[in-house]
């Protein structure tokens, strides 16, 4: 059975202070990966977003919305669905 505590910030940051939380300096070791990993290895740039103005019917944008925060983020999604269901190349 996992031993859980509870405990506010004013309790961690009490601890930090009496140097009585622990640290581990070393990260644990990742899996290796082999060559083959590396031979197809490639980079990948990040691009960088547009920010454009787009302008939609208001019952577009309005059930987008309500489904809450991120509503923005499932209009890229939508896009980026689309983009790729009419992909050719």
């Amino acid at each position: 059975m996992t031993n859980i505590k509870r405990a506010s910030l004013d309790d961690l940051e009490k601890m930090n202070r009496e140097g009585k939380l622990s640290r581990n300096s070393e990260p644990s070791k990742g899996e290796e990966l082999g060559p083959d990993f590396w031979a197809n290895a490639r980079l990948v740039e990040p691009k960088e977003p547009r920010s454009v103005h787009l302008k939609l019917d208001p019952d577009v944008f309005e059930f987008f919305k309500s489904q809450g925060k991120g509503h923005l983020t499932r209009m890229q999604d939508v896009l980026k669905a689309y983009v790729r269901a009419h992909d050719h190349s």
